[in-house]
């Protein structure tokens, strides 16, 4: 075995790679000998955590990840589920979390880049993006400069490729401050015959290198989110982000499926997280086959690169294929008349090794399965989260004034308006755009058709924090809920779960927690983890991020007649108010804002409750019987209607009926969950329709006037309340709140 580039390996050079004394011997073990420095590089990436999931993976395997339309589940670039018409939506979501925070601009733009790369590598053509955003308390003085440069690098890249990005979520949080949370989500649509998949099939097939040239970038990008954040070592870490060009990109996108319209591709993969490497192995171990890489045939745009470097890049915009042979030419055409680089870099063996030559030189020769296949894989210590004890309403102060209250309620960093953000990225384009971001889910019209996909991220992490089995409940149903509110059938879910360090048992604890509450509402609501990603290390000295499982979810409307929005869209309509309140104001935006305290068992979740809610909302949808309908959830019943009237400009008054629980604060502001609020001209047959599926419902008010009018008589104008809801991010962003 030769290798030029071999430093000595020492302990220090192991634990600089992110391995620990066990894991070098177990390299050994596997080798019968000592790695070089390329090898050692190889091994680091693959087993690191966020290449392997090797913490996670024996809690993962819990998820529930089948149902009748899942044609692919976790294991693949991204899930694949059946929308009818033989066609299927690919979709997944996925983290960009350290490299946001080191430079936040490049860090989300690659992110968005990466995502996309994940979706249009299995054939499909990418419809739309998402994006769930964390970031750390305004008031910390980090938090502006990374909101800045994460909208940017998000909407730069976005709108540059020409995807539309249509819904998603903002929120803020102290524990956030070192370690902002970047998750982007992307969906396209294919052909059901026509979806490509990542394997390296085909002893004696070209391995073919396409998109943009090789550079330094990234080298250690994965290794690097897989640890945790020193104080201030953000600046130190700089070089491992990667630096995006969305024009590639796009280029990219159309030569892939120019090329795989074609019968030239046997497999296809994005060179992602450990970059080539990654990419070969993955491919070569789901054919259980080998691959020859020549490394002298590898596009560079840096001069002295060594084989370490370009194995372990990160450079973005590039793609790893398996041809089937004489189609070399063709595929060589098409990337050249997108101006992308082409070069056939290998050829499949049937040898089950990796073997990599340089400069003439043999330069790694490993097997393929003990990487990518046979990482360490942990039980982790773990410990329960203790119980919060439940919050009761009467002892919670009530409000001074109520319309006061909710007005503090919508200017506050969570429920503020994000139109700041989402009104930079280009949601429209494309032409498909049904409905935009600011509901409860958007949703995009499959091209040429009258049907649509519903999309949201969701995730609540204070309840997470304080309960992470109910959190993690609440998070799914929380996308289901968004994608029934507009009318859709929830199909699937995409989950990233964002945590702190793995080997702390207290994070490991939140984990295994909301792993479990997440299994119980998938199999509860049949929605089915069809693909995901885990970001663990979130943390910077003691401090972790809460704990935030972000739930991304596909619906179908079969047909987009039969869609509802949260706008109330006319006078006189009244207001239904489905589902059971107990006035439940523990963990909630109620008692953090207005009180001052984070504290409290989150509210429960009853997903058998959850489903009847559902089901009859997507009936009461489908039959016309309702002309809006919005989920509750952050801020309770006032703040929903609230949202509701402000996105109609229709104001409403709203009275607490005969027999409802706990004081009238409670009422308003508490967070149960399950609940829908809707508009109907036909309360009667809503309530009907409710106590025969077993939903409680409660006629609470009517639609109408240019404000809103609070139980107790209090009025806020809608005028007001705009100005309240609408204007404390771009003051923040100012420099101005």
């Amino acid at each position: 075995m030769t290798d030029n580039t071999t430093p000595e390996i020492t302990p220090e050079l192991i634990a600089e790679h992110g391995l620990t004394p066990e894991e070098y011997q177990r390299v050994e073990a596997i080798l019968g000998r000592a790695p070089n420095h390329v090898e050692l590089g190889i091994f680091s990436v693959m087993w690191s955590e966020h290449c392997s999931y090797k913490s996670s993976k024996t809690w993962l395997k819990q998820l529930p990840t089948e149902g009748p339309r899942v044609v692919q589940g976790p294991g693949e670039n991204a899930g694949v589920v059946d929308i009818g018409d033989g066609q299927v939506a690919i979709f997944k979501i996925e983290s960009h979390n350290h490299p946001s925070y080191i430079e936040p601009k490049q860090g989300a733009a690659t992110g968005v880049g990466g995502i996309l790369r994940d979706v249009f590598t299995m054939g499909a053509r990418p419809v739309c993006l998402l994006n769930a955003l964390r970031f750390g308390d305004p008031q910390d003085s980090r938090t502006r400069r990374l909101v800045d440069g994460v909208v940017r690098g998000i909407g730069g890249y976005g709108n540059c490729v020409g995807i539309p990005t249509i819904a998603g979520e903002v929120g803020f949080h102290r524990a956030n401050n070192a370690n902002n949370l970047v998750n982007a989500m992307c969906v396209g649509v294919a052909d059901r015959d026509k979806v490509h998949y990542a394997t390296a099939a085909g002893t004696g097939n070209p391995v073919v290198y396409v998109g943009a040239r090789t550079g330094r970038d990234g080298i250690h990008g994965a290794t690097m989110a897989s640890s945790s954040f020193e104080a201030d070592s953000g600046e130190d870490q700089r070089p491992t982000v990667q630096v995006g060009d969305p024009f590639t990109e796009k280029l990219l996108i159309e030569a892939c499926l120019e090329l795989m319209a074609t019968d030239a591709v046997v497999g296809i993969q994005d060179m992602g997280a450990a970059g080539l490497t990654s990419s070969s192995f993955e491919m070569a171990s789901k054919a259980g086959t080998g691959i020859e890489l020549d490394l002298d045939h590898v596009p560079r745009r840096e001069t002295g690169m060594n084989a370490y470097e370009i194995m372990l890049s990160e450079s973005q915009e590039r793609m790893l294929m398996i041809l089937r042979p004489g189609w070399e030419d063709t595929a060589r055409a098409i990337f050249e008349k997108w101006d992308l680089e082409m070069a056939v870099v290998g050829r499949v063996t049937e040898t089950g090794r990796m073997v990599i030559h340089n400069e003439g030189q043999r330069v790694a020769d490993l097997p393929i399965d003990p990487l990518a296949e046979e990482a360490p894989e942990y039980q982790r210590p773990w410990e329960a989260t203790p119980a919060q004890a439940v919050v009761n309403g009467v002892d919670v102060p009530a409000p001074a004034d109520a319309a006061d209250a909710l007005k503090r309620l919508m200017a506050c960093p969570d429920l503020a308006s994000k139109r700041w953000v989402w009104e930079q990225y280009d949601h429209m384009v494309g032409a498909d755009t049904v409905q935009r971001p600011g509901g409860d889910a958007g949703v995009v019209r499959v091209h040429g058709t009258r049907k649509g996909l519903a999309v949201t991220t969701d995730c609540t992490p204070r309840y997470v924090e304080a309960d992470p089995v109910e959190g993690g409940k609440q998070a799914v149903a929380e996308s289901w809920r968004n994608l029934t509110a507009v009318g859709a059938e929830p199909l699937a879910l995409s989950d990233n779960m964002n945590f702190g360090n793995p080997e702390k048992p207290r994070i490991m604890g939140q984990f295994a927690g909301a792993v479990d509450g997440m299994r119980q509402a998938c199999t509860a609501l049949a929605y089915p983890v069809i693909s995901g990603n885990v970001s663990l290390y979130n943390e910077t000295g003691d401090t972790a991020v809460q704990p935030t499982p972000t739930v991304g979810g596909v619906g179908l409307l079969p047909e987009l007649d039969a869609m509802s929005t949260a706008a109330f869209r006319r006078e006189g309509d009244s207001i239904v108010l489905l589902g059971a309140t107990e006035g439940h104001l523990g963990a909630s935006l109620y008692l953090r804002e207005l009180c001052g305290r984070e504290e409290g068992a989150p509210p429960p979740v009853d997903l058998e409750a959850e489903r009847r809610a559902g089901d009859l909302v997507r009936r009461l949808i489908r039959d016309g019987r309702v002309s809006a309908c919005h989920d509750v959830a952050d801020g309770g019943l006032a703040v929903a209607v609230a949202e509701m009237a402000l996105a109609g400009d229709v104001g409403a008054e709203i009275a607490q009926p005969d027999g409802a629980k706990g004081p009238i604060h409670a009422w308003l502001y508490g967070e149960d969950q399950g609940r829908y609020c809707v508009a109907t001209p036909s309360p009667d047959a809503v309530l009907d329709a409710a106590a025969a599926a077993g939903v409680p419902a409660v006629a609470i008010g009517r639609t109408g006037g240019r404000a809103l009018k609070l139980p107790a008589g209090e009025t806020i104008s809608l005028d007001d309340l705009r100005a309240a809801h609408e204007g404390w991010l771009p003051a923040y962003m100012a420099g101005d709140a």
